[in-house]
């Protein structure tokens, strides 16, 4: 892949503790989704992000809380570290009345405005354009909000991604567009569509800003979207970050990923951002082993928790389907 660029301080020692916490928990929360889908305890279509917790991560505690930030079909690691709550998104993947949008939504349509989370989409490319309305609503209200747009790289060969990125470049919009690369458009390998293989390259076409960033690694990410949230702020405009990482699973739970080498899914392993960023603490003696052993321990219990506090809720009524659909 290309190469990782980074020129930015990493974050203090409690940041980095933090930053963990949040992947620990992204990591127990996807490994139980994924089982529950298998299971048969989850209803829908179901897509994880295991493996690219660093992204997730580092963009969502750079972040405050009032910020924008538009999701993909993948994105429960991205609500998760912006802060939404673990039971609601237990919740909605049950298709609960406790969930984020009283058990309607799904997988698939996270929202939760409280946290500035504006939804996922399972429209390719769709996060997009909702992140840029978000960020010229910021600068007409003179909000100092940012927005971020999350997307895979298979979405820059879609015109929304173009319209987007232009739209958001001449009318300095503070947006923030985060690819994660992870090498695969659904079933098919990305550098085979495209003869510019570098997402972050493309951003010279809109003359905005963009950094190739290791999206293995929580601190780069936190330092490089820190860095673009303020500068956002300061009316420079957008910026595009290219987080280069790899999703474990196939694009849905139950896709068996015939079309991924066993060579390249080992050496990405062998990558783990939870064990990357916890070498690191340790070595620093920012944290004991056994510390984060408990911070991954605690994290299991909190999504066990929400996991019961979901079976034991209702299921939404018949007549909720005509709720929130009609405006009047």
């Amino acid at each position: 892949m290309h190469a990782v660029t980074s020129q930015h301080e990493p974050p203090p020692a409690q940041l980095r503790r933090n930053l963990f916490a949040s992947m620990a928990l992204i990591r127990a929360f996807e490994t139980r989704v994924a089982e529950l889908y298998r299971d048969g305890d989850i209803p829908g279509f179901v897509h994880t992000s295991l493996g690219q917790e660093a992204v997730a991560a580092g963009v969502g505690l750079a972040l405050r809380d009032e910020d924008y930030l538009a999701t993909t079909h993948r994105g429960h690691g991205h609500c998760l570290a912006k802060g939404v709550d673990v039971d609601g998104m237990m919740g909605e993947l049950f298709a609960r009345v406790t969930g984020l949008c009283r058990g309607t939504g799904g997988s698939m349509h996270i929202a939760d405005p409280s946290h500035g989370v504006i939804g996922a989409n399972a429209i390719v490319g769709a996060s997009l354009p909702l992140a840029v309305g978000a960020g010229l609503s910021s600068k007409l209200l003179h909000q100092d909000r940012v927005a971020v747009a999350f997307f895979g790289e298979g979405a820059v060969n879609q015109g929304s991604f173009h319209e987007s990125v232009n739209l958001a470049a001449i009318w300095d919009l503070p947006v923030i567009f985060v690819c994660e690369n992870n090498i695969y458009a659904e079933f098919t390998d990305s550098r085979a569509m495209t003869r510019v293989p570098c997402v972050a390259d493309r951003a010279a076409a809109y003359g905005i800003e963009a950094h190739t960033l290791d999206g293995n690694d929580a601190d780069v990410v936190y330092a490089a979207t820190a860095a673009a949230a303020e500068r956002c702020r300061a009316g420079e405009g957008p910026i595009l970050l290219e987080a280069e990482t790899y999703r474990w699973h196939g694009h849905y739970e139950g896709d068996a990923q015939p079309y991924k080498p066993d060579d390249e899914s080992l050496a990405w392993r062998d990558r783990d951002p939870l064990t990357i960023a916890e070498a690191r603490l340790v070595h620093d003696d920012t944290a004991t082993a056994e510390e984060l052993a408990a911070v991954r321990a605690d994290a299991g219990a909190r999504v066990d928790a929400a996991v019961e506090a979901a079976r034991a809720a209702d299921v939404p009524a018949h007549e909720e389907a005509f709720q929130h659909v009609f405006s009047r």
